[in-house]
């Protein structure tokens, strides 16, 4: 299960791109995705095009995620969820704390 990333050309997007589940078994490659990666970055996008699972431990590393982001005022934002991903999101009230589309 690997977790991509690329910045954008203008170098102010980082998109990680989590595929099939996100679970506690991505831990280590979700962090080192961005963790060295947030310097100047205004926006963090997470690709959930291809994610059909997620669990509490995501939902844990996506806050993780948002706190770190935002110590450099960087937006997170949760994208391309499919119906069941976005339930969960819904439920613990995530997009309250996070852009969604």
């Amino acid at each position: 299960m690997a977790i991509t990333s690329h910045i954008s050309e203008d170098g102010k997007i980082l998109t990680l791109i989590i595929q099939e589940r996100f679970d506690i078994s991505v831990y280590q490659s979700f962090g080192d995705a961005y963790k060295d990666k947030l310097t100047g970055i205004d926006k963090v996008v997470v690709d959930f095009t291809t994610v059909d699972y997620i669990d509490s431990s995501a939902l844990g590393m996506l806050l993780m995620l948002r706190e770190r982001a935002g110590a450099g005022n960087a937006q997170v934002e949760l994208a391309n969820c499919k119906p069941a991903v976005k339930d969960v999101l819904t439920m613990a009230n995530f997009e309250k704390l996070f852009l969604m589309s």
